[in-house]
């Protein structure tokens, strides 16, 4: 193997060239491995010539004809048209291309060629426009566009055809020099091509069955390199000194006292994991998932408390003022009978107030912190750091996590790491694949299913009517808007412009509040303790309300323009009713304009089941909207997709994790080899 020869500059391939090397260069294609590894994005199957006379409307084709006759001609908005009549003896096939007047010097009469392309029906006749093509050499001879061909994801600048010509030179000349990095005792457990074949058969397979199994030992490749990352990231941070927390029979009952609640099993079987990381000498990481009300908060409550009876300082970090505020009135309210100091950390306190906050914190007084991406300051500093519970995980980057850590002092601090957004099977193995997760797969006792139902704009009146006649039973509701104040862009309802509609016009007689992001953090914690307490009997809100408001007594959730939200806020909105015996009910109104709003919209109605909705969620916006913008280190796969390769990922995850834990010499070999090998790559994962 001639490694050099892979690390070559791509410059300095034939017919590539400085000025071409810097386009394949935005496509990061740099070196010969480049090009090799740079996977196409589908593929056509050309492999089989179809007669004229079988062509319909419509519908993507091979054939192969004898050129009958051509002629050029301007159209009156002086559009340049070369067209040919192509006949098989089926059938006659009218083919064009416009504004390409070098095509009169490619075709000529008799000539055989191969055309490809999307057949349309136009005058009685059947035409291709503008398809690919190729001059057979010869009547019977093979062409390089019959095959399956490779389709590359590729900028304005390069054509595909020019593009697959130079892959189809680098492959030829150097597919036999990538180097094998398994066993063959993996190979051959598994059933794999060789590398060598993987890679000739990604870029020009010569079947649709060679083609997938290079895919396979691809998708494979990838994963395991990932997985090999994660395993040896967790193997790290379990290598590091952590604190070994006592949590005896006192100190349970002590804690299980403070509940006006019992727990349920899920929740118990939680704790007992949970119990089991902070005993143990190395520290906890740990992602706790629950759907929205499965009460997750109660649990992080445990492990807090447990952390504090130990002599230690706790850190909960939520995404927001308002959630942190909700938690910090929650918290303070449970732990009235508990002697811990809780104090609440946000970006919106006054200077002095904020100043003394972080003295305290500093010097030890502090049991419990409760803040926002304030804990994360510069000047934040603990005496003592034991525990940190992250709430609404996905809303901070990793960076901020590990930030967060560091504020540990001699030793790592236990993390939990929390969300309502359940993690799809796939994203547990890759995203969070250095994490041990927990699930509290059932709800508090008591709680009656939402039903969710789909409000036309015929039906708006009697919606109204319906909250009206809920409220009359002493119940709230909450009505939610995209935007806070109208846009001249966005012809959408606007939540300022609509809370005064509704107090004065529909709900008139009736108490109606308004939230939104844009107010001081003083008033909204006002707005909201105001709710709470029954002052208003509907609260018109933006999303600000999508995470941790906890208002029993609400039982409707009204969300205008529901086309325009994801399927996680909508469930997520949806959570914040349903927190009692009585019957709770969303109202989604808006306009379904788009297929992926109606199957949103159906997903809603047909199940409350957080689980299900998130791989719904995943399949229809894919990993990165899935997380949004701020989700750092989600891993860019070339050729793996960890949407719908869930079988591979769990293969190559068990594999690798067994190659991390092992200690048998050839593993371990192997291991070296890899570390050595792909340092670059896993230093990359494990900084994300």
């Amino acid at each position: 193997m001639s490694t050099s020869d892979l690390d070559k500059s791509i410059q300095y391939i034939k017919g590539v060239g400085p000025k071409r090397a810097q386009t394949l260069g935005r496509l990061g294609i740099h070196t010969v491995k480049d090009l090799l590894y740079y996977f196409p994005r589908t593929y056509q199957d050309r492999s089989r010539v179809e007669e004229i006379s079988n062509l319909t409307d419509g519908t993507t084709a091979m054939v192969k004809g004898i050129v009958l006759n051509i002629k050029s001609f301007r159209t009156r908005g002086w559009k340049t048209v070369f067209e040919a009549s192509i006949g098989d003896g089926t059938s006659l096939l009218q083919v064009k291309w416009f504004n390409r007047p070098y095509q009169s010097e490619i075709f000529q009469v008799d000539d055989h060629v191969f055309l490809f392309g999307k057949v349309t029906l136009y005058k009685q006749s059947l035409q291709m426009v503008n398809p690919e093509y190729e001059i057979a050499s010869e009547e019977d001879g093979p062409a390089k566009s019959v095959g399956i061909l490779p389709i590359y994801p590729l900028t304005e600048e390069m054509r595909q055809i020019s593009f697959r010509k130079l892959v189809q030179t680098v492959v030829e000349e150097h597919f036999h020099k990538v180097e094998e990095i398994f066993t063959d005792d993996i190979i051959s457990k598994h059933k794999f091509v060789p590398i060598t074949n993987a890679i000739k058969n990604i870029h020009f397979p010569d079947s649709m069955d060679s083609l997938e199994e290079s895919k396979r030992r691809l998708k494979y490749e990838e994963f395991f390199l990932f997985e090999t990352a994660m395993a040896l990231r967790k193997r790290g941070i379990k290598e590091v000194s952590g604190y070994k927390f006592r949590i005896g029979k006192n100190v349970e009952n002590h804690i299980y006292k403070l509940f006006p609640f019992k727990l349920t099993e899920s929740q118990q079987k939680v704790i007992s994991e949970i119990n089991e990381d902070m005993c143990s000498e190395r520290p906890m990481n740990r992602l706790l998932q629950g759907d929205v009300g499965s009460g997750k908060t109660a649990v992080a409550v445990y492990a807090l408390l447990a952390a504090v009876a130990n002599g230690f300082q706790t850190a909960f970090m939520a995404p927001t003022e308002i959630l942190a505020e909700q938690h910090y009135r929650t918290l303070s309210h449970l732990l009235e009978k508990a002697d811990v100091e809780i104090l609440l950390l946000t970006g919106g306190a006054k200077t002095k107030i904020k100043k003394d906050n972080i003295e305290r914190i500093k010097q030890g007084d502090i049991g419990l912190v409760i803040g926002t991406h304030a804990l994360i300051d510069k000047g934040v500093e603990f005496e003592k750091l034991g525990l940190i519970v992250i709430d609404e995980q996905h809303k901070f980057g990793v960076m901020q996590r590990t930030r967060l850590r560091k504020k540990g002092c001699k030793f790592q601090p236990d993390v939990l790491v929390m969300t309502a957004t359940p993690i799809p099977r796939s994203l547990s193995l890759t995203v969070f694949g250095d994490l041990d997760i927990s699930t509290i797969d059932e709800l508090p006792p008591g709680r009656t299913p939402v039903e969710t139902y789909r409000v036309p704009a015929k039906k708006e009146n009697d919606a109204y009517a319906f909250i009206r006649k809920e409220i009359e039973k002493g119940r709230q509701a909450f009505v939610v808007y995209p935007l806070v104040d109208e846009s001249e862009k966005l012809e959408l309802k606007s939540a300022t412009v609509e809370a005064e509609r509704l107090r004065d016009e529909v709900f008139a007689g009736l108490n109606v509040g308004l939230l939104h992001g844009q107010l001081k953090p003083e008033l909204k914690e006002l707005i909201m303790s105001d709710f709470i307490n029954h002052k208003y009997d509907i609260l018109v809100s933006t999303i600000v309300i999508e995470v941790g408001i906890d208002v029993p007594n609400a039982t409707v959730m009204a969300i205008e323009h529901a086309e325009r939200f994801g399927l996680a806020q909508l469930h997520q909105l949806r959570g914040r009713i349903g927190r009692s015996a009585h019957q709770s009910y969303c109202l989604l109104f808006g306009i379904q304009k788009s297929a992926e709003s109606r199957q949103r919209i159906k997903t809603m109605m047909d199940t409350n089941d957080g689980f299900k909705i998130a791989e719904e969620d995943l399949k229809l916006r894919g990993p990165g909207e899935f997380f949004g913008t701020r989700q750092h280190g989600l891993p860019e796969f070339k050729i793996g997709d960890i949407i719908n390769d869930y079988d591979i990922i769990k293969l190559a995850r068990t594999d690798a994790f067994e190659l991390v834990k092992s200690n048998d010499s050839k593993k371990q070999i192997l291991l070296s080899r890899i570390m050595e090998r792909f340092k670059g790559t896993l230093d990359l994962i494990n900084t994300g």
